[in-house]
């Protein structure tokens, strides 16, 4: 079942029915789509926390290991979370501009 419009508009029809008919085709597709809407926003800030906070803990265990063996005038634990820390927040970016590209081609061919 496409979720593009059903039929073309005419040439005889006024603006004022065809932005109306617009907005009624839209509503309807936003309701059958609500419960991916919710799951897929709920989904998204989850992959993105984990995102974040998984490369800063093992970057955090990581230069805590190496403090215990390999010791020196500056802090690994620090230097391996703010390593940790921006791969992650690189790595929500990248989840962030994928889902929005995907939502721009979903509008794209709505709107075609």
């Amino acid at each position: 079942m496409s979720d593009k419009p059903s039929k073309k508009p005419l040439e005889d029809e006024s603006p004022l029915a065809r932005q109306v008919g617009t907005k009624a085709e839209r509503k309807i597709r936003a309701q059958r789509h609500v419960d991916r809407t919710i799951w897929l926003g709920l989904g998204m800030m989850g992959l993105i926390g984990w995102s974040v906070a998984v490369p800063t803990l093992i970057g955090a265990a990581i230069g805590l290991w190496l403090d215990k063996h390999y010791p020196e005038s500056f802090s690994w634990a620090l230097t391996m979370l703010i390593i940790g820390l921006i791969i992650g927040c690189l790595n929500a970016w990248h989840w962030l501009a994928k889902e929005r590209q995907e939502m721009q081609e979903e509008q794209e061919d709505y709107n075609e």
